[in-house]
């Protein structure tokens, strides 16, 4: 394997004549994680190759966001490049170069896709999405009309927001009013897509399918392709949107924290698993159970959290959502 300190970064990037939005396409952000990438080298041959001309604005592709963590196939190269995603002036691990290089590339873009697949067995892909138009402390955003117009034409019916949200409570909860330590932590939530909202652009993450699932590179090549011609990038007809009544649309409300190492699950879920209010979900270490406080869908449901980091989350339906 080639030493770290050897790896490169790599981004390409395409401009058409006419005028048009800069925008950036990602995969392997996580290193296992490689339908995005697969997807990506199969339109850069297209366009290579003359058959998917680039026409208006541009759009960047980084084919391997984190190549130590790709190298490795595994999700991190030494932490988790969507949390803390920020430069850093002082870099410690590999994660905080690739950081010093991505946020500035960015920065110079106004849309972001990101390609990502999921662990679990089992389940449809899904794209995140960001918050409401706000001017808040939290995530202040003003582009929530276009990303959810581009959302809802990625090819997908499922759809979830309130990660920065859900994020913030938990917390807001363990900081337990320490302003410092809760900026700091918080900060440990920026991905991304969080990022690039903070640069004035608006941005989706995709999750393609499992792992290993050989639908995946066909949903994110789908993806790519409605975001240029969406977006105008290419000559291609306009993808239509997902119907409202074929959506599922889901909202983090809380997420909840494993306490001890003795805290398990009843039984082994996985994300949108359905939850009844009053289902117990779990049991603490001291046999206190863990329910449900309403119904709706466990979401990221982590059997091997450390104390006082994120166990599950719980989400409900988002009616609103693409109607606001």
């Amino acid at each position: 394997m080639i030493p770290a300190s050897q790896l490169h970064f790599k981004s390409v990037n395409y401009t058409g004549q006419g005028p048009g939005p800069k925008v950036i396409i990602m995969g392997a952000t996580h290193g296992n994680e490689k339908c995005g990438t697969q997807a990506i080298q199969r339109i850069m041959a297209e366009i290579d190759a003359g058959t998917l001309p680039i026409a208006n604005g541009s759009v960047t592709f980084v084919p391997i966001v984190n190549p130590k963590a790709y190298a490795q196939n595994t999700r991190s190269g030494d932490r988790n490049l969507n949390r803390d995603l920020s430069p850093k002036a002082e870099p410690h691990d590999f994660e905080d170069h690739v950081a010093n290089w991505l946020c500035p590339l960015l920065a110079q873009h106004d849309v972001l896709l990101d390609l990502h697949s999921f662990n679990a067995a089992h389940g449809e892909p899904f794209v995140m999405v960001g918050p409401l138009d706000n001017d808040g402390p939290l995530e202040p955003f003003a582009h929530m009309r276009a990303e959810r117009a581009l959302a809802r034409r990625l090819g997908v019916r499922r759809f979830v927001t309130g990660w920065m949200a859900a994020y913030g409570g938990g917390v807001q909860r363990r900081s337990r009013g320490n302003a410092q330590e809760l900026q700091t932590v918080l900060r440990y939530g920026m991905g991304t897509t969080e990022y690039m909202r903070s640069t004035g652009g608006y941005a989706l993450t995709l999750e393609c399918g499992q792992h290993l699932d050989p639908r995946a590179p066909d949903v994110a090549y789908t993806a790519i392709m409605n975001t240029l011609a969406f977006l105008k990038i290419i000559d291609a007809p306009e993808p239509q949107p997902v119907p409202f009544d074929h959506m599922e649309a889901l909202q983090m409300v809380v997420v909840h924290d494993k306490l001890d190492a003795g805290d398990r699950f009843t039984r082994q879920w996985a994300s949108f698993d359905p939850v009844a209010e009053g289902e117990q979900i779990g049991v603490r270490a001291d046999g206190t159970p863990v329910v449900a406080e309403f119904a709706g869908r466990i979401l990221f449901p982590d059997a091997n959290a450390a104390p006082n980091h994120e166990w599950y989350y719980l989400t409900r339906p988002n009616p609103a959502f693409g109607r606001e």
